[in-house]
């Protein structure tokens, strides 16, 4: 992700082999993703046409030979079966749902990948919330910057220039916090370990910022931590303000009856304060990405669960869970490892709009099979009875 500067670039694919036609044909794939339910509807209306035709053969063969109707009316009657069956509308129960229900999402700026996630979609029972740039705007501000032994500017412009080689949300907005002091530095060995620290080498010096993971004795009195060559040189404080009505969302989830949890790297503290404003049912602080992955992997055997998240951290907890949620202006992984894309990042309302046309279009698609299955059965006797007209049939 390159936020400024240059870069040389090699096109290694062209034509239906580049990420963007991958991209659509995902789509696309997505569109065809029958739901379990379409499937069920399927198989009803593969058996459902040939025992109409077995039903509307005996009709004719019990009226005419059985009960001694004329021949025309024995016709008539074993027509009227077969006009007045609808394996059409078991058929289109569920696609016409789900295309209206996918439709109406994009409308609100919601992106579905196909009807299969609209259905377990609708059955999460557990939502797990990754904070930075979820639950929070993840544009942090540094509240104080301590620098101990060493030149201000000299150990700014080295969190800066060694920040730029990070996609973190919270590398984003130091480089952001700290870009005055930007003069280009020749850094070498720049290593990244994912939610733990970045580090390089300057000047035969080697420079590490991190949490408190990075230290030999902890410290949970600040944010982040600044090593010359194992030696602590600098502390960072941040914060990070909470995204507009998330309290309300999350106790509207709360009130659907599905368990909500704060899954974050983050310390303890800085997620109990989230805690204590907004109503999560758990927390779990101080998680890497492979813990989360443990915690996401451990619940999903006993309920189906949903991840929302927007960093590259979080995509394999995306792609584990039931559904995989990210916001939009997510990395390109964690979008593509999602089930559903919320396109507006600042508002996490869509959440609960997705979560109502979800559930919304699952109750249409079983009310459209009962009515659906709820007509065959009423008409098919009254037509093989004699009661009802082939034009009549027709007609309804």
């Amino acid at each position: 992700i390159l936020q400024s500067g240059n870069i040389k670039v090699r096109a290694t694919n062209v034509g239906s082999d580049t990420l963007l036609s991958q991209i659509i044909e995902l789509v696309k794939d997505a569109q065809n993703n029958k739901p379990k339910i379409q499937k069920l509807g399927d198989k009803v209306s593969s058996i459902f046409v040939p025992i109409v035709l077995v039903i509307s053969l005996f009709t004719f063969l019990l009226s005419y030979f059985i009960f001694d109707i004329t021949l025309v009316d024995s016709f008539l009657r074993s027509i009227a079966v077969l006009v007045i069956s609808c394996p059409c509308a078991m058929g289109l129960a569920t696609p016409t749902a789900v295309m209206v229900g996918i439709g109406r999402a994009a409308k609100n700026g919601i992106l579905i990948k196909g009807g299969n996630t609209l259905e377990r979609f609708s059955k999460i029972n557990h939502i797990f919330f990754d904070k930075t740039g979820t639950i929070t705007t993840g544009n942090f501000k540094i509240k104080n910057l301590n620098i101990i032994n060493e030149d201000e500017d000299e150990v700014k412009n080295i969190i800066f220039n060694l920040e730029t080689y990070s996609s973190h949300p919270i590398a984003k907005s130091l480089v952001s916090e700290l870009k005055s002091f930007s003069n280009k530095l020749e850094l070498t060995n720049i290593n990244e370990e994912k939610g733990i620290s970045i580090k390089g080498n300057y000047n035969g010096n080697t420079y590490k910022i991190g949490s408190s993971k990075i230290l030999e004795k902890s410290d949970d009195n600040h944010d982040l931590f600044v090593l010359k060559n194992n030696i602590l040189i600098a502390t960072i404080d941040i914060e990070d303000e909470i995204k507009d009505n998330t309290n309300e969302v999350i106790t509207e989830i709360n009130a659907f009856g599905i368990n909500t949890s704060l899954l974050s790297g983050d310390k303890k503290e800085k997620c109990k304060y989230l805690s204590d404003r907004i109503s999560f049912n758990s927390i779990y602080s101080d998680q890497l990405p492979h813990e989360k992955l443990e915690i996401i992997k451990q619940c999903s055997l006993s309920e189906s669960t949903a991840m929302i998240g927007d960093g590259i951290n979080d995509a394999p907890s995306l792609s584990l869970a039931s559904i995989g949620i990210s916001m939009g202006g997510s990395t390109g992984v964690a979008i593509q490892s999602s089930d559903v894309v919320l396109l507006n990042k600042n508002n996490l309302k869509q959440l609960i709009s997705a979560l109502r046309i979800s559930k919304h279009t699952f109750l249409t698609i079983k009310q459209n099979l009962f009515w659906a299955f709820a007509y065959n059965i009423v008409a098919i006797p009254i037509a093989a009875m004699g009661y009802l007209n082939p034009m009549w049939g027709a007609l309804f």
